[in-house]
């Protein structure tokens, strides 16, 4: 029995025939084309009359995938932290050019 879904971006399919699961990526009407990611990681394209005649069942994202998302997160983090450290470093620049600028100021007073 064929079961007919349409493709869904970010949704998980299995196929039932092959026995493997992967998720929709994207899906391009015009060009009939269905991007999927397998849970290799590798990626493929399929036309849109191939996915029709896959027997296929949507099914849950697969224990351990979440973990591409956590590592977005800690990445997220560490770059924040990248900032903040950048961020003192602007700080301690602008005190150098204050400490020039009283040094200048003294330079004034003594012409006079």
């Amino acid at each position: 029995m064929s079961r007919d879904y349409e493709p869904v971006p970010g949704q998980w399919y299995e196929n039932l025939e092959e026995d493997e699961s992967f998720r929709v990526l994207k899906v391009d009407e015009d060009a009939e084309l269905v991007e999927i990611e397998h849970l290799d990681g590798e990626i493929e394209e399929i036309d849109l009359e191939s996915w029709h005649e896959m027997d296929l069942e949507t099914t849950e994202e697969p224990e351990g995938w979440a973990e591409s998302e956590d590592e977005d997160e800690e990445e997220e983090e560490d770059d924040e932290e990248e900032d903040d450290w950048d961020d003192d470093d602007d700080d301690d620049e602008d005190d150098e050019d204050d400490e020039d600028d009283d040094w200048d100021d003294d330079d004034e007073h003594d012409e006079y």
